[in-house]
């Protein structure tokens, strides 16, 4: 059995011997056919005409045509559709319906991304490192395929920006929202952590992630950054730590009241020892991003670290409907023998 898709319908021919024809062929061999039968009727009305000579003929040609002189020039192309739709059931149309069944052992993730004045600063050139992270985390969103995924953002304090959900519109759109000045300035990973533990605790996925992203160090919240590791090895929650941001000075934006916007180098600091040892304890792995593309290998390889196992069962349902283009072409067939015999019939 051979298939192809044609103009929307899904063709398959079957000989007696069961030998495989491509619908293809019929089709190529059809269109060649129709154009020799063209050729061959317009060459043999010019030869076969008859003929009468005669010394002036300018008053035949002032005299108008009869409706059923021009009707006749409907006959051959009758024949030719029909013949096209014979083509078309010979090559046995069918449509069908795809049915399917789509299983998947999915996987939830909570994204924390750190809003602290840090990082504003612009080592990510031209942009600062919240909006290349923001778009690095919107890639990453558009990756993956029925994955529960969520947003935590986090400064001084931590709150949810998205709960989890299947929903990418909504999520990328809450992405978007995300800026400085939503919290109040600090950098409180262990509370962050705790907020996004606290989401996946009761989750029922066959596996629970956290990506971490931040440029500084916990100086804020009540809990510590290894205390709310230990909490995600308890519920057997696994941290994807990422530090962003250039090692030494950075350039930090400032509006000057007079000159507008100017820039202070000012030195960062990752507390890199402790996203090491909570990436460690929950089994997960810790990256460090000194420019854009080094960010967006790294989602690329959390991507491919925790990928969602999908099986899909798929089946088609046809509906044969070669009988149609039969029919059609047996009427135009029959209707081009009536009129050619009757009203539309030629002499001599």
């Amino acid at each position: 059995m051979s298939n192809i898709d044609f103009s929307g319908l899904n063709f398959s021919f079957f000989d007696a011997t069961r030998s495989t024809v491509p619908a293809s062929v019929i089709f190529v061999t059809g269109a060649v056919l129709v154009l020799l039968m063209i050729y061959f009727h317009f060459r043999q009305k010019n030869l076969s005409s008859a003929r009468i000579k005669y010394s002036d003929i300018r008053i035949v040609k002032r005299a108008s045509r009869t409706r059923r002189q021009k009707l006749r020039v409907l006959l051959p192309f009758l024949r030719i559709l029909a013949i096209c739709f014979f083509i078309v059931a010979f090559a046995r149309p069918r449509s069908g319906t795809e049915y399917r069944e789509v299983t998947s052992e999915g996987i939830d993730i909570m994204m924390l991304l750190d809003v602290s004045s840090s990082m504003q600063a612009e080592d990510f050139k031209p942009n600062n490192r919240l909006h290349v992270a923001k778009e690095q985390i919107k890639k990453f969103i558009g990756k993956r395929i029925n994955d529960r995924i969520g947003l935590v953002v986090f400064a001084r304090y931590a709150y949810t920006q998205c709960p989890l959900t299947t929903d990418y519109g909504i999520l990328l759109s809450f992405v978007d929202q995300v800026n400085f000045g939503l919290v109040e300035d600090g950098t409180a990973i262990g509370m962050a952590l705790a907020t996004a533990v606290n989401r996946l605790r009761e989750a029922d996925a066959e596996s629970r992630i956290i990506v971490l992203l931040t440029d500084g160090d916990n100086n804020a919240g009540e809990i510590d950054p290894i205390t709310a590791a230990n909490l995600a090895v308890a519920f057997d929650i696994k941290i994807y730590t990422i530090g962003v941001g250039k090692s030494g000075n950075a350039m930090f934006p400032y509006q000057d009241p007079i000159f507008g916007k100017r820039y202070v180098y000012q030195p960062t600091r990752i507390d890199e020892k402790s996203l090491i040892e909570i990436a460690e304890k929950t089994g997960g792995k810790y990256y460090r991003a000194h420019s854009k593309n080094e960010l967006e290998k790294i989602y690329d390889v959390i991507d491919e670290l925790e990928k969602t196992e999908i099986k899909v069962a798929s089946h088609i349902e046809y509906r044969e409907l070669f009988q149609h283009f039969t029919y059609a072409g047996l009427f135009l067939f029959i209707l081009e023998l009536l009129l050619s015999y009757t009203c539309l019939r030629k002499l001599p």
